[in-house]
């Protein structure tokens, strides 16, 4: 059951990647935290009281990234290449969006940590802005592309 994260007693089991060829990956993921235009505006204008909303969402998406490999039971620790996070407003959201893209050389994708980066400067977002607008909607945490590997590239 090659790819499976159960054995044959049904106990969970880290896949074996240790026979698959090291290639070129890199995914990108991407979501949104919808909010009032109100708070859009204390972001816009440096005025969010925790300091600059989207450089420290930028940064702890980076950061989670790197910790995928412990969060999400299973999953393997991946020596990234690299991870940008880009969160940009959109005043008729209104909110962020926020997008990442993770690589790596080597036997496994990278499409968890993407999307962990997300999920996290997505989370981060709303915790420095819960005091102002508790409303805030974290939606579309989604896959947007994959490439590298033995299923090749994907597109949504």
């Amino acid at each position: 059951m090659a790819g499976n994260h159960f054995d044959e007693a049904g106990r969970p089991r880290m896949v074996d990647v240790s026979a698959k060829h090291k290639t070129s990956r890199a995914a990108t993921a991407a979501g949104r935290v919808r909010m009032t235009a109100e708070t859009l505006e204390h972001i816009i204008g440096g005025r969010a009281a925790k300091g600059d909303v989207i450089a420290i969402a930028e940064l702890a998406g980076i950061m989670a990234a790197k910790q995928t490999g412990t969060l999400i039971p299973l999953c393997h620790p991946i020596g990234l290449d690299s991870v940008t996070v880009a969160i940009t407003p959109d005043a008729f959201l209104p909110g962020l969006h926020v997008t990442a893209e993770a690589r790596c050389t080597g036997r496994t994708g990278v499409e968890m940590e993407a999307m962990t980066a997300v999920s996290v400067a997505c989370l981060t977002i709303y915790d420095m802005l819960k005091s102002i607008d508790r409303g805030m909607t974290i939606e579309a945490v989604e896959l947007v592309a994959k490439s590298g590997g033995k299923s090749g590239d994907w597109t949504r």
